[in-house]
């Protein structure tokens, strides 16, 4: 499965960089060098020049500090125009702009379930009648409620006909703000025509700007830059979405702890088995015996074993070993005649050695085990 984070940096090849955005920004502008800048607003030297330059910044998230807003504004009003695409746009700036902005919900925004073939276009006046921007991914939901007619026009809808970008004048300046930077991903723009849809929304701004720069400072944000004023609860209310999970997960911690924690069975502890701890001991006595190699000692003990067995289970009278006491031994135990009289000769071998190898021990081992069977 392909990686699908989304970086939107102008090195990125996987789905969600902005490698293709950045060559097709490259080549509208072909008298240009794009200058790319990795500082925050308010610290970056592309605001050294005053008028009819071009600023893209197309990022997840754009979350600047107060002073970052305020320069992009001062930047903006000498007649430069700032292109911004991203997901989550900070209230500092929404607030600037009388801006509101929708989002979706979370299962609509990163299920797979919710895949589907989804578009964009512009406005007639700079979308060709036949031009078609699509996809199939999670829907482009994210739309403008709040739209200031007096400042502000609409450049693009979603599939829904619901506003997605728009362009704001400030000063001798325009603001574009584009709230899907998706569509300008190189899974996006690599599917069929859709390179068209980023040439036609550039041919919107200043037609031979100096100065063209593309941002890589808010495309590595991962949190918010400033901390002061910053509030977890406060956050958290902004977006409607993450709201409405904050508060359900709330009711069902509540719900959890008013009745869940009452009706819940007291954990039984497993009761382990008794151990045969008598087992144990034999199993490492017989190991200290193989380790030591006292065959002759292990044989001993295996015939003892064998006789005591005999006499509780058979209550046998006589000599082991003698005809009779054989004789009676098979027919009572099932064992043939032979294989009884075999394993008694092997016992008397083993009991009148000295010493016995590893052979002679198996094959003991063996007819007893043989015997303990039936």
């Amino acid at each position: 499965m392909p990686d699908l984070k989304e970086t939107y940096s102008a090195k990125d090849t996987r789905p969600f960089g902005a490698w293709v955005a950045f060559r097709i920004l490259s080549n509208s502008f072909p008298g240009n060098f794009i200058h790319r800048t990795n500082q925050p607003l308010s610290a970056s030297g592309a605001f050294a020049y005053n008028n009819h330059s071009l600023y893209v910044c197309i990022t997840q998230n754009f979350w600047p500090e107060q002073k970052d807003v305020n320069a992009l504004l001062d930047y903006v009003s000498q007649g430069n125009s700032f292109f911004l695409s991203a997901s989550n746009i900070d209230s500092l700036l929404l607030d600037k702009l009388s801006a509101e902005i929708q989002q979706p919900s979370y299962l609509e925004h990163v299920s797979p379930l919710s895949y589907e073939k989804t578009s964009v276009r512009l406005i007639d006046e700079a979308n060709r009648p036949k031009d078609s921007f699509s996809y199939f991914y999670n829907p482009f939901g994210r739309h403008f409620l709040k739209l200031n007619e007096f400042s502000s026009r609409i450049v693009g809808y979603n599939g829904d006909g619901k506003v997605n970008c728009m362009v704001y004048f400030w000063g001798k300046g325009k603001i574009f703000l584009h709230t899907e930077p998706r569509a300008f991903s190189n899974y996006f723009l690599l599917t069929r025509n859709n390179a068209g849809y980023m040439r036609q929304i550039l041919q919107l701004m200043n037609s031979d700007p100096l100065h063209v720069y593309w941002d890589d400072y808010y495309n590595r944000q991962n949190s918010r830059a400033g901390k002061g004023s910053f509030s977890t609860f406060s956050e958290i209310m902004k977006y409607p979405p993450l709201a409405t999970a904050f508060w359900l997960a709330l009711l069902l911690l509540l719900f959890y702890v008013s009745f869940g924690g009452k009706r819940r069975q007291r954990i039984i502890p497993q009761i382990k088995p008794v151990q045969n701890s008598s087992v144990a001991f034999t199993e490492a006595i017989a190991r200290l015996y193989l380790q030591q190699k006292d065959n002759k000692n292990i044989a001993d003990k295996m015939i003892a074993y064998f006789n005591e067995h005999v006499r509780t289970h058979y209550f046998l009278s006589g000599i082991p070993g003698s005809a009779d006491f054989m004789l009676a031994l098979s027919r009572k135990s099932g064992v043939s005649l032979e294989k009884t009289t075999s394993l008694y000769r092997a016992i008397e071998h083993a009991s009148q050695s000295g010493e016995i190898d590893d052979y002679q021990l198996l094959s003991l081992n063996e007819q007893i085990q043989s015997f303990y069977k039936k």
